[in-house]
């Protein structure tokens, strides 16, 4: 029997589409009229309940298949007649890859060559968009920065203006970075070797509605529902390391738009964040956070952790003209946004207007 007979052929295929952002896109999509095929693990606590959301939201648009992407049948039977397919699902911390490097590999690296293989021996390869990460550009230890009150700021004043672009030299640290770095280079390498339409996004911080925060992936939701709950928060590091965040919609809009646009962008990757105008420091959401919630946060500071970046800003001018992006949700919109997912999600009061900036 199909894995998939509830829907209509050639079905688009999220992998790791019961996570976070995969349940966004898989809502995004089944919105339009097109049918999805959820293929997930379903290992991360909280991806059911976003799994059941969307079947309740969309019954006859969306189907799925419980499976893990090291097991090569299912996934080669789940894309065998995909229309397009969107690569999500990974091993996500850095953290685990250092206890495990072996199923970071196997899940990362060597899920995304099964599924590229899978797809190259098609006679009719379908379109793959890659979720890649700023990992790829390791620690950023030969650039220097300065710090400016609670945030750490490069020296180079064009850094500054723009931020990280896709001319920076690849640099993978961690077995993380390795097998997300050495997986990003596979899927645009199949659109050189194969002619398998691929694109790659090396994504920043995405943060939003549907995010279920973990200390090691998902911090902006982690620090949110610690604060929610009066429990310790733990920064590594001094908490002036900066990031330029993504609300999830802005993210959903940029993978529409490279499947909408694969003829154009095949064979490319692209940086994907909020850019310098939405570039922050953990202090300064910890800041925003508080607003949030109106009563102090119990933060506790630990030592750096391996691979951590001082500041990732993506310069995200290239998919902004190349996909047509409009500009990103301002990040204290966003974490409002986030804040009122959560507190609907447990049951609770939405958290009270923050303060003005």
């Amino acid at each position: 029997m199909a894995l998939h007979s509830g829907l209509a052929a050639r079905p688009v295929l999220i992998t790791g589409g019961a996570g976070f952002i995969g349940a966004n896109l898989a809502d995004a999509l089944a919105a339009e009229g097109r049918d999805v095929l959820v293929y997930d693990a379903l290992l991360r606590p909280g991806v059911e309940a976003n799994l059941a959301w969307l079947k309740a939201r969309h019954p006859r648009r969306i189907s799925a298949v419980t499976a893990d992407v090291r097991d090569a049948g299912a996934l080669a039977a789940a894309a065998s007649d995909a229309s397009a397919v969107v690569h999500l699902a990974a091993q996500v911390a850095v953290t685990t890859s250092l206890a495990d490097p072996a199923a970071d590999f196997a899940v990362n690296l060597g899920g995304t060559l099964t599924l590229l293989d899978a797809l190259r021996r098609r006679p009719d390869p379908p379109a793959l968009v890659f979720a890649s990460t700023n990992k790829v550009y390791g620690d950023l230890a030969d650039l220097t920065f300065r710090r400016v009150g609670d945030a750490y700021a490069p020296e180079d004043p064009a850094l500054l203006a723009h931020g990280i672009g896709e001319d920076r030299p690849l640099d993978f640290h961690t077995p993380y970075g390795c097998s997300k770095g050495g997986a990003d280079q596979y899927v645009l390498d199949y659109a050189r070797s194969f002619g398998v339409p691929t694109c790659v996004l090396r994504m920043s911080c995405i943060y939003g509605p549907r995010q279920m925060g973990t200390e090691d992936q998902g911090w902006m939701a982690h620090f949110l529902i610690r604060a929610m709950e009066h429990e310790r928060i733990t920064v590594y590091g001094d908490g002036c390391q900066v990031r330029d965040v993504l609300d999830v919609g802005d993210a959903v809009a940029a993978y529409r738009a490279a499947l909408a646009r694969i003829a154009q962008v095949k064979g490319r990757a692209y940086n994907l964040g909020g850019g310098p105008g939405n570039a922050v420091s953990l202090r300064q959401v910890l800041a925003a956070i508080e607003a949030i919630v109106g009563h102090p946060l119990d933060v506790r500071f630990e030592d750096w952790r391996a691979g951590d970046q001082r500041y990732y800003v993506s310069d995200a001018r290239r998919a902004v003209a190349d996909l047509g992006l409009p500009p990103p949700l301002p990040w204290r919109q966003g974490l409002r946004r986030l804040a009122d997912w959560i507190a609907e999600s447990r049951g609770r009061p939405t958290a009270r207007p923050a303060a003005p900036a």
